[in-house]
């Protein structure tokens, strides 16, 4: 869209982009009016906001970000006019050594020789940018706009090369839309998995251990232990075979399937061992695939479901790590399903079901269906024939259609080998992303030479159908985290039940009742500090305990509990077999709240 008829309304997303494109200009130049001997790397706009990467000889601290805040105002109060010009790749290049920019030179080095070079300048300010911009900072209200954050990153994204500081951005139109906005980021903190897990001791990080490798405790693993058995003992009554296979592979598997050459930057480095070359494996379906080599195969066999909880290891940037959510390691409820092509539709068909199945169990009700696609122009991420292409989308395009799913689709979130279905939910807060995701394959099972034979005797090639349900537990277990603020409904919380003694003579009556219910396969705690009821209380609260069981001199008289729910408060004075009753059904049903 050409600038000049640019339509100025909130309401369109390129004006948004652009608008907080403008905005990342407006905070370079207060940073340099500041503090001129920072250097400028890039500064784009993203999906919420806008940041600039700068090379500074000082931290960006809060006092300092204020100060860059206030100036970013003055610019704006400025309404500066924004200009375009190009130079000829000397000149260019001259232009930017001369104001002492090296990364913005780099830049320009690596730009094709036919490239267009431009610039915008805003006043005494100009920077090397392809556009589009907004005509004039004075579009841009200054008390609508708030500096969030301050984070390391690497310049071009590579670890090896210089370190930077990234100053994140918001801005709106009107103030009200920007305290809305706050309000969220202050609900997203409330939310956060990774403050929650940590006051309700679910998980752990140790930066001795690693970065990205989070460490499960016994009551996060209980919960990541009750997801692994809900989801394998759903698979098993679908006929799913589930196995074990080790978290290593050799290069050459991954020279086989093809990760090596369109997935290697994800994966951790080689190790030699024994003159031959391992990888930690970043994905499961080459090992799953020489399982299918393994024997012999009719299509009376297929379709032959292979399922795993699998741990697996990605090379993700330390920028992007983000507790459970997002990890270097993390297992994934991966399954491989092998089917000659007569059987695509029931069986995709059947993946779907499990899983709205599932986000029904879990009460997810804010999704979307995507059916991710190649981009035919991108010859280096996708494995190359079209041919291929072309029968896999419209095979699972026509799928779709037939079993009546709503999706939209989306050119270049393809897999390497093949489209997929991805569904993906809105959280809380923050952007959405992809819990579950069924890929068809027909590119895979050919690279292996895997073969059934089928009923005219002839040896054919199976397809593949990618499948991971709650997609990895990590990251399945982060998103109810942040949706139940931590109070998992009382099948999955780590105790479902806390005896809470008023005084020392209620300790062995609660400490009985609590054996009774573990031998039911509840789980109990017992508070048996010399506290008052009520810091035992409001800490059990906190704690997101479902039931607390106030026990005083009347309930040992009388053979009773006095049950308080988290959220219905007190329930009155019960028998424990009405007690064990409601907690029975309560698990049963799988009640939310």
């Amino acid at each position: 869209m050409a600038e000049e008829n640019f339509e100025f309304s909130w309401e369109n997303p390129e004006y948004r982009k652009t608008y907080w494109h403008t905005c990342s200009h407006v905070l370079a130049q207060a940073v340099k009016r500041l503090y001129p001997e920072v250097k400028l790397a890039i500064g784009p706009s993203i999906d919420m906001g806008f940041y600039y990467d700068m090379d500074s000889p000082f931290a960006f601290t809060p006092e300092i970000m204020d100060k860059i805040e206030d100036e970013m105002r003055k610019i704006c109060k400025e309404k500066l006019k924004l200009e375009r010009f190009e130079l000829p790749r000397p000149e260019a290049i001259k232009f930017m050594e001369d104001r002492e920019e090296p990364y913005k030179v780099e830049l320009i080095n690596d730009l094709p020789a036919d490239a267009v070079i431009s610039f915008y300048r805003q006043g005494e300010f100009t920077d090397l940018c392809a556009g589009p911009h907004i005509d004039s900072t004075g579009r841009i209200k200054g008390n609508a706009l708030k500096l969030t954050a301050c984070n390391a990153s690497y310049w071009r994204g590579d670890a090896k090369r210089q370190s930077l500081q990234r100053i994140y951005g918001v801005a709106f139109p009107k103030k009200e839309q920007l305290d809305e906005y706050l309000q969220k980021l202050e609900e997203a903190k409330l939310r956060d998995h990774r403050k929650l897990g940590r006051e309700l001791g679910l998980f752990m990080t140790d930066e001795l251990v690693g970065r990205g490798m989070p460490m499960f405790l016994p009551k996060g693993y209980t919960v990541w232990r009750l997801l692994e058995n809900y989801i394998r003992d759903k698979e098993l009554k679908l006929g799913y075979q589930h196995v074990l296979t080790p978290c290593v592979g050799t290069v050459e598997l991954y020279k086989t399937s093809g990760h090596w050459d369109h997935y290697q930057q994800n994966m951790f480095p080689a190790m030699e061992v024994e003159d031959e070359m391992y990888v930690l494996r970043p994905m499961n379906c080459p090992h799953h695939m020489r399982i299918y080599a393994n024997q012999p195969h009719s299509y009376r066999n297929l379709p032959l479901r292979i399922g795993e909880i699998a741990h697996d290891f990605r090379y993700e940037a330390s920028g992007t790590l983000k507790g459970i959510e997002r990890g270097r390691h993390f297992c994934q409820n991966d399954a491989h399903l092998f089917c000659t092509p007569e059987q695509i539709k029931d069986e995709v068909s059947r993946v779907c079901d499990l899983i709205f199945d599932t986000y029904k169990d879990f009460g997810i009700t804010d999704y979307r269906c995507v059916l991710s696609l190649r981009d035919p122009a991108d010859k280096q991420k996708y494995h190359d024939d079209d041919a291929m292409w072309n029968t896999a989308e419209s095979a699972l395009r026509e799928v779709l259609v037939e079993l009546g799913i709503d999706f939209t689709e989306e050119i270049g979130e393809a897999a390497f080998y093949g489209p997929k279905l991805d569904v993906n939910v809105q959280p809380a807060v923050g952007a959405e992303y992809t819990l579950s995701t069924c890929q068809l394959d027909f590119c895979l099972p050919a690279k292996f030479q895997l073969t059934y034979i089928d009923k005219d005797g002839a040896e054919r090639t199976p397809v593949v159908i990618h499948r991971a349900i709650l997609g990895s537990l990590d990251r399945f277990m982060a998103y109810l985290i942040e949706e139940t603020m931590g109070a998992f409904p009382t099948w999955l919380a780590p105790v479902q039940a806390k005896f809470l003694p008023v005084t020392d003579r209620a300790n062995d009556y609660c400490f009985a009742l609590a054996g009774q219910l573990e031998e039911q396969g509840f789980r109990v705690e017992v508070d048996e500090r010399n506290e008052k009821i009520g810091k035992k209380i409001r800490e059990a609260q906190l704690e997101k305990v479902p039931y607390m069981l106030i026990v005083g001199d009347r309930d040992i008289e009388a053979k009773t509990v006095s049950p308080r729910h988290r959220a219905d408060g007190d329930l009155g004075a019960m028998s424990v077999e009405a007690f064990t009753k409601l907690l029975r059904e309560d698990v049963a049903g799988r009640t939310k709240k």
